[in-house]
């Protein structure tokens, strides 16, 4: 905590309850001195947490309206006993629109995750209308990646917005010996985004052409496309040289992380990747796919960029990686150097914790009763 805040930041957070990154963000602040409650419409144990409050569990879409009298009594009665001094939204086209209609007049943070800025608002007009109306009412914004910030821009806030990064636990995940053969690791969902059956086709095209290589694919993440992909691999008969580990813990993903030589990330659409950034700690090359938040991390000095959905540039990035370890070697250190520098999660951390203090100074909250004062 602060030594010139007198008693505990109180920090009330829309998240996902569910979502390690969530909790690995309500404990990162409760860890700097921060008291946190959390509203969440997916209900779940946040560690450090004073309190997880669920209003309509589920996902359709329409709640997220529908539920705005019911967030706002819920926040009017919390202020009785809690009385945040921020309320912080994570993802813009949901929490983050609780937060800012949430009726509280202290300063409002909102954290753009990534398709809430790259993608949802494209879908239609509504969701355009809704980000930008969030947006205007945050006095804090940040997102992960540099194309996100910039697309912000495009909705002219008023409030900054920085660049911070989820981070990897450099602590945690470390540079290990690998195992004696080739062995790749994915982390990313088994969702469609992800191109998880594309990795897999690779592979296989990768095993086609070096047949002797004991090559095993780890996948880890999980997700509602498990069965098809398992279908697949039985097809292509690599029910041994594919192995599905599903949603594991940290421990189990740095054990595979280091087990392996090269880490794939491929998704069509993306902001920076946090399994990106724990992989490039453990010192692993990356073979990610031609988006901007991925060409933020990843040089020649430190993976293959590869166009996105294109089977055969996974696979010759696989053969390249496979016939040259002495490069590997090169870029794993290279890439654990820059995560260390520019991507640890407590360096970020402490850099939010700060904007956080910034933002209850005195002189910070001023400023922004000028501009509020100038727009009207």
């Amino acid at each position: 905590m602060s030594p010139t805040r007198q008693k505990p930041l109180r920090i009330l957070f829309f998240a996902d309850a569910s979502s390690v990154h969530t909790r690995r963000w309500v404990a990162s602040a409760v860890e700097r001195g921060a008291e946190a409650v959390v509203i969440t419409r997916q209900p779940g144990e946040v560690p450090g947490a004073h309190q997880v409050i669920a209003i309509r569990p589920g996902s359709d879409k329409a709640s997220w309206f529908k539920a705005l009298p019911e967030v706002r009594r819920v926040v009017r009665e919390l202020s009785k006993s809690f009385k945040p001094d921020l309320a912080h939204g994570h993802y813009i086209t949901s929490y983050g629109l609780w937060a800012a209609a949430c009726g509280l007049g202290c300063p409002k943070v909102l954290t753009a995750w990534g398709s809430d800025i790259l993608v949802t608002p494209k879908q239609s007009r509504l969701m355009r209308w809704v980000v930008g109306w969030s947006l205007r009412r945050a006095d804090l914004i940040t997102a992960d990646s540099m194309d996100m910030v910039e697309e912000i821009a495009n909705y002219h806030p008023t409030a900054p917005v920085h660049q911070i990064l989820w981070g990897a636990d450099t602590d945690k995940f470390t540079p290990a010996t690998p195992a004696s053969d080739f062995e790749v690791v994915s982390l990313r969902s088994w969702e469609r985004n992800y191109n998880i059956d594309l990795v897999i086709e690779a592979f296989a095209r990768f095993l086609t052409l070096r047949p002797h290589s004991h090559a095993l694919l780890h996948l880890l993440g999980g997700g509602p496309m498990e069965a098809g992909l398992q279908e697949r691999v039985a097809a292509l008969r690599l029910l041994q040289q594919v192995r599905f580990h599903g949603r594991v813990g940290d421990q189990a993903m740095v054990q595979a992380i280091q087990r392996s030589r090269v880490s794939v990330s491929v998704p069509t659409s993306d902001a920076t990747s946090v399994s990106v950034l724990e992989s490039m700690a453990c010192g692993l090359p990356i073979i990610a796919s031609d988006l901007p938040a991925n060409r933020q991390w990843v040089s020649d000095r430190g993976g293959w960029i590869v166009p996105v959905r294109d089977v055969d540039a996974v696979a010759q990035a696989l053969l390249a990686a496979y016939d040259h370890p002495e490069r590997l070697a090169q870029m794993g250190a290279h890439n654990r150097d820059l995560i260390e520098r520019e991507a640890s999660r407590r360096g970020q951390m402490d850099a939010m914790w700060r904007l956080y203090e910034k933002l209850l100074t005195p002189v910070a909250k001023g400023a922004k009763r000028n501009v509020a004062d100038k727009a009207r």
